[in-house]
C-alpha cells in the first residue's frame, strides 16, 4: 500500500473516532477538516495512479462508504444533542409547576405549627393495620395514629397535633415512625415528611427540588405533590 493510502487509512480512523464524541462546535468542526483532507488526498492519490497498477475499486468504494458512514453518525449524534436539550427544557419547565405546593418525600420529621401537621406514609403493599407513632425531641411518644386498614400506594397524612391524652401539642419539631402489617406478616412501610418548594435548581444528577425545612431533594424522590 502507498504511503497516501496509508495515510487515508489515518485519516478515516481519526475521522471514526471523532465522530463517536457527542459534543458539538469543535468536534463539527474537526470532523470537517478531515474530511477536506481525505478527500483533496484520495482526489492526488486517483491523479497520481500508476495506470498499469490502477487503484483498487473496492478499495476505493470502501474508503468512501466510510466517509458516508461517518457523516452520518456525527449527524445522528447531533440530532441526539438537540433532543436531550429539548427534553431537559421541557422537564425544567414542567417541574417549575411544582414551586409553592406541598409535598411529601421521604423522611420522618414533622414540623408542628399553630393547629396541625402534615406527613405521609407509603406502603409497598395493602395492608390491614397502619400505625403511625410520633415522638418529641426527647424521644418521648405523644401520639398514636392507628389508620386501619389502607390500600399500597402514598397516604398523605394530617395530625391535629394533640397527644393521646387530649392535650394540645407544643408547635416545634418532632418525628414518627410507621409501622404496617397484613395478616400476621408485616408490610413495608415508608415514612413521607411534608414541606413547601421553594425553588428548584441543578445538579450533576439533574433537577433539585429546594424544600423547607428539608434542604435540597431530588426530584426523583418526590411520591406526591398536594
Amino acid at each position: 500500500m502507498t504511503e497516501t493510502s496509508l495515510t487515508l487509512d489515518k485519516l478515516l480512523q481519526g475521522l471514526q473516532d471523532k465522530a463517536g464524541v457527542t459534543s458539538a462546535g469543535s468536534t463539527r468542526n474537526a470532523i470537517s477538516n478531515t474530511e477536506d483532507r481525505f478527500l483533496r488526498l484520495l482526489t492526488a492519490q486517483m491523479q497520481a495512479q500508476n495506470p498499469l497498477s490502477p487503484l483498487d475499486n473496492a478499495q476505493v468504494t470502501s474508503q468512501l462508504a466510510q466517509i458516508s458512514t461517518v457523516n452520518g453518525i456525527d449527524q445522528l449524534n447531533n440530532t441526539l444533542l438537540t433532543l436531550l436539550n429539548s427534553n431537559s427544557m421541557t422537564q425544567a419547565l414542567a417541574a417549575a409547576g411544582v414551586v409553592g405546593h406541598g409535598v411529601l418525600v421521604p423522611g420522618d420529621s414533622i414540623v408542628l405549627g399553630e393547629g396541625e401537621a402534615r406527613l405521609g406514609v407509603e406502603l409497598a403493599q395493602p395492608a390491614d393495620r397502619v400505625t403511625i407513632t410520633i415522638k418529641d425531641s426527647s424521644g418521648r411518644v405523644v401520639r398514636t395514629l392507628e389508620l386501619g386498614a389502607q390500600e399500597d400506594g402514598v397516604l398523605p397524612v394530617t395530625w391535629d397535633g394533640l397527644t393521646d391524652s387530649g392535650a394540645t401539642a407544643a408547635p416545634g419539631n418532632y418525628t414518627f415512625s410507621v409501622s404496617a402489617t397484613r395478616g400476621s406478616e408485616d408490610v413495608s412501610a415508608t415514612a413521607l415528611a411534608y414541606g413547601k418548594v421553594e425553588g428548584l435548581t441543578y445538579s450533576a444528577n439533574g433537577l433539585i427540588a429546594i424544600i423547607a425545612g428539608l434542604g435540597r431533594v431530588s426530584l426523583d424522590e418526590l411520591r406526591e405533590i398536594l
